[in-house]
């Protein structure tokens, strides 16, 4: 569990992010008119005259408000008229708990965080919000702004719900709690790698080519450079401009959701994972800093010079890349298995006749090298004098237990099933914060796989979710006609991309490093911000040509002088 100190403080980092909003006259989150102080942040009855008993799904007798910092997302796919305050998901915990959702802010991405941000350092906070750092996480509890959730999650958690975090061993809920007490409901994070490629299956059938040979979803870096050559000579998709490989500036992430277009999936190869913190010969060191890392962006560097990386490589946003996507002049992108769900969807949108199917690399022994998940690495929590903390837990129990596990959802709630049939985006939920069990993954690939052969029923498929996948997985099946475009993308994301996951899971191809520090130490706070500067900046001008290969061993000395090994030091105080 995580040890703090009580002393009240900011980060400079925080204080830094607030002034800049208030330079651009960003607009903060409100506090909410329905707070009633409450200094142990605990619920020991919580009747309070709202008629609310120990009941995971009481209704409450009097109308509650909670005012929530919301997450959205570019393509929530909402139905006309419905917004992230009053959509089937808000209306559901309206008509179920008697709970009114109103949003203090809502953005998506940096924005989002910056809203946390000025929320954090002004103490303005909403009555729940999702915080995406340990750190703010830290600061959170250490100036006392939130509520000590142990005994409402003790007390209100359903079964199902302690059995998802109970999967983790321990580590998703640890990594949220803090001297002991439970201070927010963690999100889970299933093992779902390995990054993918994604490839124009369409354009590879048209130039009469052949990948993966032996069909086991484990392609080689030459393979990917061949193809990519292939592509960009003969412009199968007759963009008249067809370019190589599109990566994002910024190269590495370590949220598996956000590894669409990094590079994670090259460095793989050779077995190396920038930006982790992971073991070698007894020791902990930075990721980026690793010989096979050098050894990547080495490989990178040879692309760029070939042609097989974007030209514009350092330059383009990933709405720029995307637009390539969608405009047919690329046909490899690297990403996570769910891409075909809000990215790739966009291009079958344009043109049915595309097809990706999803691949991922090997090293010179076919292994896939992948790296263990983060189980926790966001937050919800609850200000400290909201009347209600139980809210948060009755909510994850609606989304994560009974909604899942309804088997009548289509009767028993027909907007919300709607809106999974459509697959309207999860984060017009009113919780941000996914909680799935450790193997939920290829758990619900063996229920879709089995029950679109009908090897099973439908009604024995598990979740609700899963059930619509396999409806609308069938029907893309009988169409075939390119125009079922959601159908398309839950087949594309779930029978090929975590299709994949179980083929090299029982191939037995897998090799698995577990990182060895996930938090944040005290010259973290201070030195981070300007390493991972120089970091992106070095991997950027090294794949660019501007800097050689060689520069990479000067940034290793440089982020050593700059904090880095006062950073390795903190950090092996903790193990």
């Amino acid at each position: 569990m995580i040890k703090y100190g009580g002393k009240k403080r900011f980060t400079v980092l925080t204080l830094l992010l607030v002034m800049t909003l208030l330079v651009a006259a960003c607009s903060g989150g409100g506090n909410s008119g329905n707070s009633n102080k409450n200094a142990s942040g605990n619920t020991a009855n919580n009747n309070g005259g709202s008629g609310v008993s120990n009941d995971p799904y009481g209704k409450y007798e009097e109308e509650i408000t909670v005012e929530m910092g919301r997450t959205t997302a570019k393509n929530p796919k909402l139905p006309k008229g419905d917004t992230y305050e009053n959509n089937a998901y808000t209306r559901y915990v309206k008509d179920e708990l008697n709970v009114v959702v109103k949003n203090a802010f809502e953005s998506n991405g940096d924005d989002y965080n910056r809203q946390v941000a000025l929320a954090i350092a002004s103490g303005e906070l909403p009555d729940m919000m999702r915080v995406d750092t340990k750190q703010e996480l830290k600061e959170l509890v250490d100036n006392d702004l939130i509520a000590d959730l142990t005994d409402v999650y003790d007390k209100f958690a359903t079964p199902h719900i302690k059995s998802i975090y109970n999967s983790y061993d321990g580590r998703a809920l640890e990594n949220a709690t803090i001297d002991g007490r439970l201070m927010a409901l963690p999100t889970t994070a299933v093992d779902a790698a390995p990054t993918m490629v994604w490839l124009r299956q369409d354009w590879i059938d048209d130039l009469g080519l052949t990948v993966d040979e032996d069909k086991d979803k484990v392609i080689s870096v030459q393979e990917i450079e061949n193809l990519a050559k292939q592509f960009i000579e003969n412009d199968p998709g007759k963009s008249g401009n067809n370019i190589g490989i599109p990566f994002v500036n910024t190269l590495n992430a370590t949220d598996y959701g956000a590894s669409a277009f990094t590079m994670s999936g090259v460095a793989s190869v050779f077995n190396a994972f920038p930006q982790y913190w992971i073991e070698e010969e007894g020791k902990v060191v930075y990721g980026s800093t690793t010989e096979t890392t050098k050894q990547s962006l080495e490989l990178m560097a040879d692309w760029f010079k070939k042609g097989i990386v974007d030209p514009q490589f350092g330059t383009r946003t990933w709405d720029d890349i995307m637009a390539l996507v969608v405009n047919n002049q690329t046909g490899i992108v690297f990403g996570p298995w769910h891409m075909p769900d809000w990215g790739l969807m966009t291009v079958k949108q344009s043109d049915p006749k595309t097809n990706f199917v999803a691949y991922t690399l090997g090293d010179e022994n076919g292994k896939v090298n992948v790296i263990h998940a983060n189980p926790s690495s966001q937050f919800m929590v609850v200000k400290k004098d909201y009347k209600h903390p139980e809210i948060a837990v009755k909510i994850l129990n609606l989304f994560f237990d009974k909604i899942v596990n309804d088997k009548n959802l289509a009767e028993n709630a027909p907007e919300v099933a709607k809106y999974q049939e459509d697959a309207v985006d999860n984060s017009a939920r009113p919780i941000n914060i996914e909680v799935h069990s450790a193997t939920s993954l290829l758990e619900d690939y063996s229920d879709i796989s089995r029950a679109i052969t009908d090897e099973i029923k439908l009604e024995e498929v598990r979740t609700a979710e899963s059930r619509y996948n396999v409806l609308s997985i069938k029907s893309y099946l009988e169409e075939q006609d390119g125009s079922n475009v959601t159908g398309w993308a839950r087949y594309a994301s779930r029978m090929e991309g975590i299709g994949l996951i179980h083929t090299v899971t029982e191939n037995n191809q897998f090799h698995w490093t577990t990182p060895v520090f996930s938090d944040t130490t005290m010259t973290m706070q201070q030195a981070w911000a300007n390493l991972q500067k120089m970091e992106q900046e070095t991997f950027m001008k090294i794949v660019t040509g501007v800097s050689p290969i060689s520069e990479f061993d000067k940034f290793v000395e440089d982020w050593h002088k700059q904090g880095g090994t006062q950073i390795l030091k903190e950090i092996e105080a903790e193990r």
